[in-house]
């Protein structure tokens, strides 16, 4: 169990921390020197008759910083919120016990310590005052003891207290969660290297683990593992964790930062939140609010839209979306606290929906839709909920990444496509509309194009269902050409019963060209010099190639360049040699024109064709392989 303490400067926290673990939580010099924390600071108490440990996360106090505070904040189990009897409830009393309302924090105490500096009466007015102040927050009804670091009254209740708390809620660790660490510190150990601390939000982690820092993608191995204290073969949620990292410089790591399983590894700089405006602010939150976002131990400048209406009002609960100027790691169910653009009071709290917002169609009855889906208990109801509403599909293996879990959940799905890229869902009634918004595409083609056998499978995504991600656009392409209600010659989609037909004479011509374009081999054959070898009109043998390639018999790559099935097949299986080759699914032009013996023109002409066509796709100086496109592969087995 993680232990939070919180309240004003000098009302005792880290002496009391001092008297219930005998650590000495003020380590630096100056926090010596000036008799205030400035740093998180950490003590542990061992739990008799229990491998259990209590984590102490001791917090500053000043106004200024707060931001520490939170930093530290996040994660606890349980918080006790301090008050010093001869002080009172002060503003960073309030402020702190707004900072733990608003990341849901409903276990803990109000402990009014400096008992022995006043009276009876005094302290009795104070535990009334701190009662009072927790009426309408998560803590509301919390115990209210009253103790002196000093003479030890009270102590033995307020560790009876927590280890009871320890021993009767311990908490369980979610095995499909993926290892979460919230970066606080960072430091260097002679002889062990770079060391991380933080809480453990999820997850498990092991000596030998490799772990990627987020935002970023360094990626280290976890060389040692103290959790609570201890040197440890492995930590889980709850605990205070710090891991030695292999290979990994100190200053490649700062507070904010996350440690996480690669698996659920992400960065965002737009995040949906489900927020509650604190009910002691005097103005709604509107649309535009310029905030500092705190999440983890991480806190950045960003703005607010709000997706339920245009304002939230104080103590009101709705949807908002924030905007970072930075990235930073968010997850499903992360708890968020915002304070205002001057950072000198806070304002909201609340838990990520989505880490993966859309920056355009935030408001739409759709997109709310898929919030209502993602505000659901379980995992399991969120994704079949979230399918269920989504028009273009789920990449699952995202949708797990968001939901901080290591593997995909299994999900029923009329449409599904796997390959090493993702893991591509649809929906029953979303696939049902794809396919007759694909066949009212095709049949509308047809008719202003009778000649042409058909779209190629790229316009006609773009006719039919331009958001539709591609890998699902393919696999729903093959599975209606197993159904018959669809044909697809090369990469052109007709309907069965559509087809173009050739007048006697493009038949005869197609029949005396055939061999040549055969012999033409990998530089194609060109109409113009077809129609010269053949003694036939220059038109005449243009307007047949034309037709043979819209009958999907032909590919032309330019305008007036043919090449027949066989020859091209026989080139896209070397794209795909060349892409496995350089071991990153790319392939180049000058690796291209290599393997293929053309001139450099010719190979980017051809890649160039491949683009459009759906085997490659441009990106950059390099055309990127669609490894789930099966373009080309019947004629290569013919």
């Amino acid at each position: 169990m993680i232990v939070g303490t919180a309240g004003h400067i000098d009302h005792g926290k880290t002496t009391l921390v001092r008297a219930l673990t005998g650590v000495d939580t003020d380590r630096l010099p100056e926090e010596k020197k000036r008799g205030i924390s400035i740093e998180l600071g950490y003590a542990f108490l061992d739990v008799p008759a229990s491998d259990q440990r209590i984590g102490f996360v001791d917090v500053p106090g000043h106004e200024r910083l707060v931001h520490t505070m939170l930093a530290g904040a996040t994660g606890i189990d349980f918080a006790l919120l301090l008050v010093a009897a001869d002080d009172g409830v002060m503003p960073q009393t309030r402020e702190h016990l707004a900072v733990l309302s608003l990341l849901g924090m409903a276990r803990g105490a109000v402990v009014v310590t400096k008992a022995d500096r006043v009276d009876t009466q005094r302290v009795q007015a104070v535990r009334d005052e701190a009662a009072a102040l927790l009426a309408g927050t998560p803590l509301a009804g919390a115990p209210v003891l009253a103790v002196s670091a000093h003479s030890g009254e009270g102590l033995p209740a307020l560790k009876a207290l927590l280890l009871d708390a320890a021993r009767g809620a311990p908490r369980t660790v979610d095995p499909a969660q993926a290892f979460r660490l919230a970066v606080d510190r960072v430091f260097t150990l002679d002889g062990v290297g770079t060391v991380a601390t933080g809480t453990v939000h999820a997850g498990t982690v092991r000596v030998g683990d490799t772990l990627r820092l987020v935002p970023g993608e360094r990626e280290a191995r976890v060389r040692s593992l103290h959790a609570q204290n201890q040197a440890v073969a492995q930590s889980c949620a709850g605990q205070r964790c710090a891991v030695a990292l292999a290979g990994v410089a100190k200053d490649e790591v700062s507070r904010g930062q996350w440690l996480v399983n690669p698996a659920a590894a992400l960065a965002t700089d737009r995040f949906d939140v489900a927020l509650t405006l604190w009910h002691g602010e005097a103005k709604p939150l509107r649309g535009g609010t310029p905030v500092h976002v705190h999440l983890g131990a991480a806190g950045v400048p960003g703005t607010v839209a709000v997706l339920d209406g245009d304002t939230l009002v104080p103590d009101a609960s709705g949807r908002v979306q924030l905007v970072l100027r930075t990235p930073i790691g968010a997850w499903f169910g992360d708890r968020v606290v915002l304070r205002d653009a001057s950072a000198s009071r806070t304002l909201a709290g609340g838990a990520v929906l989505d880490p993966f917002a859309p920056q355009r169609y935030r408001r739409t009855p759709q997109r709310l839709a898929e919030l209502d889906a993602l505000a659901l208990p379980e995992p399991a109801e969120r994704l079949a909920a979230c399918l269920a509403s989504a028009p273009h599909g789920i990449e699952l293996r995202r949708f797990a990444a968001a939901q901080g879990r290591e593997t995909a959940l299994e999900v029923p799905a009329a449409l599904r496509h796997t390959d090493a890229q993702g893991d591509w869902a649809l929906g029953a009634a979303q696939a049902a509309a794809a396919r007759e918004a694909l066949l009212a595409a095709l049949a509308a083609y047809h008719a202003k194009q009778p000649d042409e056998i058909g779209p190629d499978a790229s316009r006609l995504r773009r006719l039919a269902a331009p958001r539709l991600p591609e890998p699902l656009w393919r696999a729903l392409l093959d599975t209606m050409r197993r159904d018959g209600v669809l044909a697809l010659r090369g990469a052109f989609v007709h309907l069965p019963e559509h087809g173009v037909r050739l007048s006697a004479s493009e038949e005869r011509i197609a029949q005396k060209a055939a061999p040549q374009l055969a012999r033409a081999g990998f530089e194609g054959a060109w109409a113009r010099d077809l129609a010269r070898d053949f003694s036939e009109p220059e038109p005449l043998m243009r307007t047949t190639l034309a037709r043979l390639a819209q009958r999907g018999e032909l590919h032309q790559v330019v305008k007036d360049l043919y090449y027949p099935l066989a020859t091209m097949a026989k080139l896209a299986a070397i794209a795909r040699q060349v892409a496995a080759a350089e071991g990153t699914q790319q392939v180049n032009a000058a690796s291209f024109r290599d393997a293929t013996g053309l001139g450099r023109k010719r190979a980017i002409q051809i890649l160039e064709y491949f683009d459009r066509v759906g085997l490659l796709r441009r990106v950059g100086d390099v055309h990127k392989l669609r490894t789930d496109s099966t373009l080309f592969v019947e004629e290569v087995m013919r």
